[in-house]
Parts: C-alpha cells; structure tokens; sequence
C-alpha cells in the first residue's frame, strides 16, 4: 500500500524569529516549504490547519450565498441589485485569499509577507465591497441626500488604497519593533472599518429615520459586537498568552479571530440583504441606485492601487537575505 508522509512540525526554538507567534511554541511548519508540503500540511495538525480551515470552509458558505442570489436577480436588468453583488463577491474572496495566504505562508520569509500581503489588500477590498452595500441599502435617512454620500465611496476607496500600504508597511517592522507593527496594523484596518461603518452608527445610537428603523438593525448591532470582539482576540493574543504552549493547535487567539471575524461577516450580510429588502420603495424613491460606473471605478481603483502597493512592498523584500532552515535534530 501507498502510504502519504506528512511534513514534520517544529517548536519555535527551532524557528526563525520571523515566524514566532506569540504565546505558540509548537506546531511550526519548515520555513522552507514546498507548495505540495503546504498543501498536506491542511490534513495534519499544525498551528495553522485551524487558521486555514475556519476561512476556507465559510468561502464555500459565502458562494452558495452568491449563487443562489444570482439566481433569482436579473443582473442585466436589475441595477438596484448590483451593490450587492459586487459585496457578496468581496465576502467570498477575503476568506479564500486568507486561507491561502495561511496555506502557503510557510514556503519561505519572502513568501509569508508576499501572502499577507493579499491577505491585506483582499480584507481592504471587503472592506470597500461593504461601503458599497452601504452606501446603496444602510444609510440612515438623513443622509441619504446629503454630501457625505456623494463622497462617502470616495473616501472609501482612498482608506482601501493607504491601510493596504500602512498594513504592508508594517511586516517590516515585525521584528525589531513589535508593538509598533501590531499598533500600525491595527490602525490600518480600524479606521477604514470606522469610516464604513460611521451611517451605521448613526443609524443605530442617533437617527435612523422612519424607513431605516426595521428588524435589520438587531443583525447590524450583531455585527458590531461581533467586529469588536475580533478585533479583541487579534490584538490581546488570549488565552495563548496566559498559557504558553496550550492552544498551540486548537483554541489560540488567531482561530478565534477567525470565527468571529466570519460571524460577523454573515451577520452584516442578512443586515444588508433585509434592508435591500425592506428599504428598496423608499430608497429607489429617494435617491436612486448607484450607477454603473461608480460601482466599476471604485472597484478597479482599489484594485489598481492596493495591487501597487503589494507589487511595490513586494519589490523591497528581496533585498533581505532568506532565513536560515531550522536547526536539524542531533
């Protein structure tokens, strides 16, 4: 009989210090992979197997999500319905990106940063997916024609465009300087995520107005907790932290962000599809669907200048030196 040989795993006193995790002491993968070695690292316990799996399984959720709404919108004909579409195209991509990028992280140094890289810009370009569906569906009634509309995209893609770059950034100052890194990266995501989010605050604690007052609030409060107790779980490193070596393979901090993070992303997407749903009469009356080519532009210019910024960040990498292999066993 064929038998499969799993890759071996290390402890992090075998690691170079580029891929030391906080509060993680064993289960490492080489740092010199190869790509078939990472991909048989997803049927074995490693420190990132759960990483990996609490993405890629939800991809396959959030698709089955998009396919049965193709199925009854008619996406030639039904602009009102294109904001949508391009959100829930976003949803299935940052979780497919993250689950490779957690795949394939482990080939070399340069590879890891190139990973997280993507992993970064496809976060940013959820990020903007959301303002989309937002601007179309969440706003609070009072700013439905107001100026902040007009301009609310376009600050979106320009907060897209600079937390990929600051996110990027930040991978180099992983070693020397830690905290720096953790308190930049943080930055990078919360302030593009707040600028989103800023009608639905409105809408949820001032507001909301007579048409945005309907049962899709509760989903977007659901969000909300969910969003911040993710953002908890990345920057404390609990329980790992308060016991080193014990959840190195289930129940560590970044498994958890990961669940919380999808559980926020299905609790935004029934927010957004009730208030499609709900709000449409009103809205179509009020304001009108967003056109083609503001849809199409925001998209492509985040995609242009998030993909610059990996390419340019990228670059700058190859001009450090690989790490060294793990010390080999006496």
């Amino acid at each position: 009989m064929l038998s499969l040989k799993l890759p071996r795993v290390f402890s992090i006193d075998q690691m170079p210090q580029v891929f030391h995790e906080q509060g993680i002491l064993f289960g490492y993968r080489h740092p010199q992979s190869s790509a078939t070695a990472c991909i048989l690292s997803l049927f074995q316990m490693t420190n990132e197997t759960l990483n990996i799996w609490t993405h890629l399984l939800p991809f396959w959720f959030f698709v089955w999500r998009l396919v049965t709404a193709l199925y009854v919108i008619d996406v030639q004909n039904d602009s009102y319905s294109w904001p949508l579409l391009v959100y829930m195209s976003t949803s299935c991509v940052y979780p497919l990106v993250s689950s490779c990028a957690h795949t394939f992280s482990s080939m070399s140094k340069n590879a890891r940063h190139i990973c997280y890289f993507l992993d970064y810009g496809a976060v940013n370009l959820f990020s903007l997916g959301s303002a989309i569906a937002y601007c179309a569906y969440s706003l609070p009634d009072t700013l439905v024609c107001t100026t902040f509309r007009d301009y609310y995209l376009t600050l979106a893609v320009l907060n897209t465009i600079i937390s990929t770059g600051l996110s990027c950034y930040s991978r180099f100052l992983e070693v020397q300087k830690p905290r720096l890194c953790k308190m930049l990266r943080l930055l990078a995501f919360a302030y593009p995520y707040t600028w989103d989010s800023l009608p639905i605050f409105y809408r949820l604690f001032l507001f909301p107005g007579e048409s945005a007052q309907n049962e899709a609030a509760l989903y977007h409060q659901k969000h909300v907790a969910m969003t911040l107790l993710a953002s908890f779980f990345y920057s404390a490193h609990l329980p790992e932290r308060l016991a080193p070596g014990c959840f190195d393979y289930i129940g560590h901090s970044h498994q958890l962000f990961h669940v919380c993070v999808i559980l926020a992303t299905h609790m935004q997407m029934e927010a957004i599809l009730l208030d499609k749903t709900v709000r449409k009469e009103w809205l179509l009356a009020s304001s009108g669907a967003l056109s083609l080519p503001q849809i199409v532009g925001a998209v492509l210019l985040c995609l242009v200048f998030s993909l610059s910024n990996i390419i340019y960040f990228s670059a700058v990498l190859y001009r450090a030196p690989e790490p060294e292999p793990p010390k080999k066993e006496a």
